[in-house]
């Protein structure tokens, strides 16, 4: 019982990170070109802000637990499309990197400049993307999550 429990609170924050990489607006300057690779970078940038601005007050066995969920799920996503165990582990590998690479880009989000913040984000992101739109955009979600607790978010009790 309790273990399915954790996997309906963990589903919760999964379902929440994807529906913000939903937002239109993250892709508005792609002249058409809505992509994986470009969904999944914009759902990695969510999580990462997400375990930064909560692992400073909270468990880091539930983050931890969080992050594995959230990997796992992607590593479902690409089955799912049809990928092979080779590929599959290859792209995951991937993934990570790409992941820890925007981490350590986010370590000091709060004190960089402006200018510093879109070319930490540049790296990753498309080239149409609308990056002064996408610094706005963060710190904005970034400041929801200071002003939310991670339990609301494991209830799934957030507004977007």
């Amino acid at each position: 019982k309790i273990i399915f429990f954790m996997k309906n609170q963990y589903i919760n924050i999964y379902n929440n990170l994807v529906n913000l990489t939903r937002n239109k607006n993250l892709y508005k300057n792609f002249n058409n070109t809505d992509e994986f690779q470009d969904r999944l970078t914009y759902f990695l940038f969510h999580l990462a802000f997400f375990l930064k601005v909560f692992k400073e007050k909270n468990d880091k066995k539930i983050l931890q637990d969080i992050y594995d969920y959230c990997f796992r799920q992607l590593e479902l996503s690409i089955r799912e499309i049809g990928y092979g165990d080779q590929t599959v582990n290859k792209k995951m590998k991937d993934y990570i990197n790409l992941f820890y690479a925007i981490l350590d880009k986010l370590e000091n989000w709060e004190a960089e400049s402006h200018l510093n913040k879109i070319e930490n984000i540049a790296i990753f992101l498309n080239e149409g993307a609308d990056k002064t739109y996408l610094i706005d955009y963060f710190e904005n979600y970034r400041q929801n999550l200071l002003n939310i607790t991670l339990n609301s978010y494991l209830k799934g009790v957030i507004n977007h």
